[in-house]
């Protein structure tokens, strides 16, 4: 734990030294919730099938903190890429470093970030006028929720450094995870979606992590609410998993 913590505050450090990397996690998804909520402010009212919100700023809290994250995995996965290409990974590997601190401490980095994020634009968005319906209790599920979503963005992007080997690819690979976003209820509610469009956001389980953060924000059913926290829960197992796995592989089958 002492060695991943100290790997952990080393992925923040260098993170908040490179503008490039904490830069993007925070004016995108800012900007995103500034032109969503002005664009689609009466989109509640006129909509049909559209929830019953106190506005559309609620709606879309939940989003751009999805959006945050996954811009956060990109930046934790390129960072261990950089490591990797730099020989630090190695000279780790060749050290007394437990293994799991080596991923974990830059999943820690993922979800301290993260949390920094939720906490600013939950708290820019209730000076704006957006209210958190499950209060105090709720908005630190929304942190939980955060947090999962870091872990399992985190690790897909350790993933896809130690199969690639490269930062470049790690970073090419963006525009997929926004795709997901894109196509789930991260910015409009599945009952406004009809074709092909609706089918892909009903299997994609974005969409039902994304769904089980705003019960806490605008209200729902406690259903949707556990569904998911399941799948944000099931989504980072996975991504953990598969960054294990991932290490291994790089070790080599002596390691």
């Amino acid at each position: 734990m002492r060695q991943a913590a100290i790997l952990g505050r080393r992925a923040v450090v260098n993170t908040s030294r490179i503008p490039q990397s904490w830069v993007p996690g925070l004016f995108f998804p800012l900007i995103l919730m500034t032109v969503f909520s002005g664009s689609f402010a009466a989109a509640p009212a006129f909509v049909r099938g559209f929830p019953e919100v106190n506005g559309f700023l609620d709606f879309v809290i939940a989003g751009v903190i999805l959006q945050a994250t996954l811009i956060g995995g990109t930046v934790a996965g390129t960072a261990f890429a950089f490591d990797l290409q730099g020989g630090f990974l190695d000279r780790l590997i060749a050290s007394p470093a437990s293994r799991a601190a080596i991923i974990s401490g830059r999943l820690i980095g993922s979800v301290v970030m993260a949390l920094a994020q939720t906490t600013l634009f939950v708290g820019l968005a209730l000076v704006f006028g957006a209210r958190i319906d499950a209060g105090v209790p709720g908005a630190a599920l929304v942190l939980l929720f955060a947090s999962l979503l870091a872990v399992a963005a985190g690790g897909l992007g350790v993933t896809l450094a130690l199969r690639t080997r490269s930062a470049e690819v790690v970073e090419g690979s963006f525009p997929l995870f926004f795709a997901l976003m894109f196509f789930s209820s991260s910015f409009f509610p599945r009952e406004t979606m009809s074709g092909w469009f609706k089918t892909v956001a009903d299997v994609n389980p974005i969409s039902w992590v994304v769904e089980g953060m705003r019960v806490l924000i605008v209200g729902g059913e406690t259903g949707d609410l556990l569904l998911g926290l399941a799948t944000a829960i099931l989504l980072a197992a996975i991504a953990v998993g598969a960054a294990v796995r991932a290490m291994h592989r790089y070790l080599g089958p002596d390691a």
